[in-house]
């Protein structure tokens, strides 16, 4: 059984596969609480209580084949690793959103898993589970929210000593309410840095709603 905050379908606005329709798993519970968090009702509420074969039925309903699950922080809830074992058996391309603070490993193979790195900005930048990196595969993809300047060069300076770029694609997705996008664009210009910024297209289109 998993804890469900939400389940719809949209499109992808945050990975390298922005624009495609997705479904979208989004489930309750997280242990972090940053700053800037857009998703914070799906730690505050408690969820509904589903099994993975009525995800899988609601999710069949979307008739697109990529299905993203989310948070909160979906790893928390062991039963995930099955969500993602029987959406990959029914024929879904699967993405798994994680906070990097937990352990990636148990994400079955080819699944691709979107992990966090949390700046200072967020106010959990000790967070992330440095083990993770050594697990990151080509079809990973690691993502920075910026909210500063600061963040952006501690978030360059994190990719140098790790080596990322050369691990899998690096996203600086900026919090655009506090730095605008043109600025992070202009600075990731100049930087050299082999990442890419990162725009959340569903709010560019839908505005702040939930569901999108």
């Amino acid at each position: 059984m998993l804890k469900v905050c939400e389940i719809f379908t949209s499109i992808q606005g945050e990975s390298t596969l922005a624009g495609s329709p997705c479904a979208f798993v989004r489930l309750s519970g997280c242990n972090l609480e940053c700053v800037w968090c857009d998703t914070a009702y799906s730690r505050q509420e408690s969820g509904m209580e589903m099994s993975v074969g009525q995800i899988l039925q609601e999710v069949s309903k979307s008739h697109v084949k990529l299905a993203e699950i989310t948070g909160g922080e979906p790893l928390l809830q062991p039963d995930t690793v099955t969500l993602c074992e029987e959406l990959q058996r029914n024929g879904y391309c699967v993405m798994v959103e994680t906070n990097g603070t937990q352990d990636i490993s148990v994400i079955p193979a080819n699944i691709r898993r979107i992990v966090d790195v949390k700046c200072p900005g967020s106010g959990a930048a000790e967070s992330f589970l440095l083990d993770n990196i050594d697990q990151l595969k080509k079809t990973d993809e690691v993502k920075f929210v910026i909210s500063s300047f600061n963040d952006a060069v501690w978030a360059e300076n994190f990719c140098i000593e790790h080596n990322l770029t050369s691990r899998c694609p690096v996203i600086f997705s900026p919090v655009i309410n506090i730095m605008p996008p043109y600025l992070l664009a202009e600075w990731l210009v100049k930087s050299g840095l082999e990442a890419r910024l990162g725009l959340q297209l569903h709010k560019v289109i839908w505005g702040e709603r939930r569901g999108v």
